[in-house]
């Protein structure tokens, strides 16, 4: 049974009956609806747009592919009481010039904008190998929320696969454990990685040394996670206890209860708390990229100033869910060499969801209704900017 906040949000981000997470459930879809638009219909029920609106510098963006693929890792996992047993993970990737997108159109389905791709196209033809993006959602969200940047950056060249964090989801019950163990999703990331370079269609394409990650919400934390921040939790609830500060320390929407239930797993499973203070340094990611990344005060200075790779911070000055203050602002000013971009006015935290239809501005305000004066489309349009131009200087290959 869901709870009211995830049907909630399922209504937007999940198939009938919240099976999208289901990879067996997708491939029938994806097979039935190949003719008529597949991935771009399964999108839009999705309540997801596409790239059409996110062009960025450079080469002209080629045809974008897009695939499932469900991982299972090797070994004890920790899955946070999901009840899928397998990261399902949404790829995007260049495809074949000559491959036909298809533009959506599904009656009924007039929340948010539609888009085009191609379903399990061929790869592009050239070149030989290219980077790895993997993709971090954000609170009970879904890999395939992320589309509007996944999508963009596959038109730019990049092979992207963006993970379900297991329990914390859109596509299955939401979990304590999901929601409370942050420091897990590094994890599902590295695991994502090692799928995607063991995959049968995919993996030979893949540069090992070219791989990078992105990151929104609290997907913006797995990014300074995997680059090497290692968080102290009690000092996290010192902070709490002193400040109380919003969005740091209240509970979500998505899980009203979660101060109180994160208090209790912490007095009843000091072990899995112990696993925090470990780093999720994943060696083979070169450069990260987080939108609106929050936890700031669960990070000590000193943990941020050993991160030692690229890292990229965007948000919005008027973010009211992820304070820019003690996150993105104390996360640029403690990691070397860290680069920040606060977009101005009224951006703010679901500026960075993909963009809303008048039906959509209607039916979901709190998800689609930016401040006076932003325009989603552009803010879109200037973080793949920020995104290509970044990871196209960080990830370039080595010299032979």
């Amino acid at each position: 049974m869901m709870t009211r906040p995830q049907a909630s949000i399922c209504r937007y981000f999940c198939l009938p009956g919240s099976v999208h997470g289901s990879i067996p459930v997708m491939q029938r879809f994806l097979r039935v609806l190949r003719g008529a638009a597949a991935i771009s219909g399964l999108l839009a029920w999705l309540g997801l747009s596409c790239v059409a609106h996110a062009q960025a510098s450079g080469p002209a963006p080629g045809k974008i592919g897009m695939t499932f693929r469900s991982f299972v890792p090797k070994g004890p996992y920790n899955w946070r009481g999901a009840r899928t047993r397998a990261l399902s993970v949404v790829v995007w990737y260049p495809a074949a010039a000559d491959v036909r997108q298809r533009p959506v159109v599904i009656p009924g389905l007039d929340t948010f904008e539609l888009g085009r791709a191609a379903s399990d196209a061929p790869l592009a033809h050239g070149p030989a190998r290219m980077p790895l993006l993997v993709i971090s959602h954000g609170t009970g969200g879904s890999g395939l929320s992320m589309a509007w940047l996944g999508e963009a950056l596959a038109a730019h060249g990049y092979i992207v696969a963006a993970v379900n964090h297991p329990g914390n989801n859109a596509s299955e019950p939401y979990t304590v454990q999901g929601f409370a163990l942050w420091w897990e999703r590094a994890r599902d990331l590295s695991e994502t990685i090692d799928g995607m370079l063991a995959d049968r269609r995919l993996g030979d394409r893949i540069d090992p040394e070219r791989i990078g990650a992105a990151g929104f919400s609290l997907g913006g934390y797995t990014m300074i996670a995997i680059a090497g921040g290692v968080i102290d939790v009690d000092a996290f609830v010192r902070f709490c206890d002193a400040t109380n500060s919003p969005g740091n320390c209240t509970s979500p929407p998505e899980f009203p209860s979660l101060v109180q239930d994160f208090h209790k797993l912490m007095r009843e499973h000091p072990e899995v708390i112990a696993a925090s203070r470990e780093s999720y340094r994943d060696p083979r990611v070169r450069a990260v990229f987080a939108i609106a990344p929050p936890l700031g005060p669960a990070f000590p200075s000193s943990s941020l100033q050993r991160i030692s790779i690229p890292v990229q911070i965007v948000a919005g000055a008027s973010d009211p869910i992820v304070p820019i203050a003690s996150n993105a602002k104390y996360f640029a000013a403690s990691i070397p060499g860290a680069k920040l971009r606060i977009f101005p006015g009224n951006v703010g935290h679901y500026t960075f969801l993909d963009s809303c239809t008048a039906a959509g501005r209607k039916s979901v305000p709190q998800l689609c209704t930016d401040g006076p004066g932003v325009k989603r489309n552009a803010i879109h349009a200037e973080t793949v900017q920020l995104a290509v131009r970044f990871f196209r200087a960080t990830l370039a290959p080595n010299p032979p």
